[in-house]
């Protein structure tokens, strides 16, 4: 039996700029971190007293005895693309699916992370993030960018560079001190509203010559908000206004981005003292997230009530497994 821990990601700024029709063109980054929320992928060979070969627990139960029955494309491409059979699989996270915190991608590269251990293999970061980039966008056929299997696969707080010979990933150097504080400036709640990035990524097409001078400056933005915090001079509340910003930049690149209520919403928490924020992910919904500074949190918890509040910390791991047990069975030889 396998299990692996694969965190969530927070993006702060360069969403869009992972899109490989955007980078490939004009370069990309953006500005991310893990945190202390996590999906558990739990594998094992299933003993042969039953008649399927293949179960699986998510949000559905699925039991089958040919892989391409699988209903699940991401499981059914991924146990095809690794040539696994006679699996017993169950997922369980911390936190909501489609909610804006890569949590699909954090399945990918948990459940390929999960598949190689189960073989005796060891698959490094930058493996699992390409395999994951390609079994969603190429195999599953997903619209989206880059950045979430990178950073489920690296973990930590880093900036990701796009180009058209890849990616690379840079840690950002900021001292142990500043990094506690902005992670205490920043309170995220939960709109709700859930929605496939997809679909959203879909609907806000980033194709258009009239949404690329957005995308640019967003792109610029990366820059401005790691020397932030990088820099011990610079003044950390400025990281809030970058995201307020960003966020004013992203609401013009597609419809889908955001909705009346969620504008509002936004708008009640600057009202009661956040200095910037954003709706992670693609949008449509998810998790709002807020730059505040410690006197006015209250007030923006206030303001929130109706909404639930989830407090984090930063992490550092990345995927791994957590636990390992012998195999007792094994899978059939294949004719």
């Amino acid at each position: 039996m396998i299990i692996t821990k694969t965190p969530f990601r927070m993006s702060f700024f360069g969403g869009g700029t992972d899109m490989e029709s955007f980078f490939s063109e004009n370069g990309g980054a953006v500005l991310s971190t893990t945190f202390d929320k996590y999906c558990y992928v739990n594998v094992r060979h299933l003993p042969r007293f039953f008649d399927y070969t293949t179960e699986l627990s998510y949000s559905k139960t699925e039991r089958v005895n040919n892989v391409d029955d699988i209903m699940h494309p991401l499981i059914r491409n991924a146990m095809k693309m690794l040539d696994m059979h006679e699996i017993r699989l169950t997922y369980e996270a911390d936190l909501p699916a489609r909610s804006g915190l890569g949590t699909s991608s954090s399945f990918a590269v948990g459940l390929l992370n999960a598949f190689y251990a189960l073989k005796g293999k060891y698959a490094d970061k930058k493996r699992l993030a390409e395999e994951a980039i390609h079994l969603e966008r190429v195999l599953c056929n997903e619209a989206g960018g880059w950045q979430d299997q990178i950073a489920a696969s690296y973990g930590g707080f880093n900036r990701i560079n796009f180009s058209d010979d890849g990616f690379e990933v840079l840690p950002v150097i900021i001292s142990p001190q500043r990094k506690r504080q902005l992670n205490q400036n920043l309170m995220m709640f939960f709109t709700g509203f859930t929605r496939f990035s997809a679909e959203v990524q879909q609907a806000n097409k980033l194709d258009a010559a009239e949404k690329k001078a957005q995308l640019k400056e967003m792109y610029s933005l990366v820059d401005d908000a790691e020397r932030v915090l990088t820099e011990s001079s610079a003044d950390l509340d400025e990281f809030g206004r970058l995201l307020d910003h960003t966020w004013r930049l992203k609401r013009q690149v597609g419809a889908a981005v955001s909705t009346n209520s969620i504008d509002a919403l936004y708008q009640k928490g600057l009202d009661a003292g956040a200095l910037g924020g954003k709706l992670l992910g693609a949008g449509g919904g998810g998790f709002l997230l807020f730059y505040v500074q410690p006197e006015k949190q209250e007030s923006v918890r206030r303001a929130m009530k109706d909404l639930m509040y989830i407090p984090f910390e930063f992490e550092n791991g990345g995927t791994q497994v957590i636990h390992y047990t012998p195999e007792i069975y094994v899978p059939k030889e294949e004719e």
